[in-house]
């Protein structure tokens, strides 16, 4: 019985002797004043200190410290170019709002300009029919300025709505009159234009106030 007992003992010695070790092997390093060893070396190239800190990885503060400095700098160059961008958009935003404002004042300015000239005519016209009892120059006056009138508004491309005796065009003509007539050529067509109607290019200025036969 006690040779049995003593040989399961011996086995379990053995297997235990047999078993491998899932730690790591160290080497110790340096050592302090003390005589305690400031690092450890493991077998698998790492080390840690004495605080525990790692030693897997090299790192450097000052590099740390110059990175974070430069991101700094980029940050303050960004921030400064946004600032500048934006005041000069800012700027921009109110001159051309500035702009806007003074075409839509003075856009008519060229065109009356142009005008005041005929308002002198008018002037002495008037003025000589103060003056005079001549009714003929008095007429040739007033066809001089009126066909000068009718020149400048073709040359700024005003021309007028050809209406008489042409059939009734909504797009052209407004009528507001209907009258009777006995030609049948002349039903639906106009007979009598009240108010000139009149192009700016292509585009109807303003139309034609008419009187259509029916």
């Amino acid at each position: 019985m006690m040779k049995k007992k003593h040989r399961e003992q011996e086995e379990r010695e053995e297997k235990t002797a047999n078993k491998p070790t899932e730690n790591k092997e160290f080497s110790r390093g340096s050592e302090n004043s003390d005589g305690n060893a400031n690092e450890y070396s493991f077998s698998d190239g790492s080390t840690v200190n004495a605080s525990g800190e790692t030693g897997e990885g090299d790192f450097s503060a000052d590099k740390i410290v110059s990175d974070l400095k430069s991101a700094e700098e980029k940050l303050a160059e960004m921030q400064d170019k946004y600032m500048r961008l934006s005041a000069e958009f800012d700027n921009y935003r109110k001159r051309t709002l500035r702009e806007k404002m003074d075409l839509s004042k003075y856009a008519a300015e060229d065109l009356f300009r142009k005008i005041i000239p005929f308002m002198d005519d008018f002037d002495r016209a008037v003025a000589h029919m103060d003056t005079t009892a001549d009714s003929t120059a008095i007429k040739d006056g007033i066809d001089l300025i009126y066909n000068k009138f009718s020149d400048f508004l073709k040359q700024n491309g005003v021309k007028e709505i050809e209406s008489m005796n042409l059939g009734f065009n909504v797009d052209l003509h407004e009528a507001i009159a209907k009258v009777p007539v006995q030609e049948d050529d002349k039903r639906g067509k106009v007979v009598d234009v009240v108010q000139k109607g009149y192009y700016l290019q292509d585009k109807v200025l303003r139309h034609s106030k008419v009187v259509v036969g029916e």
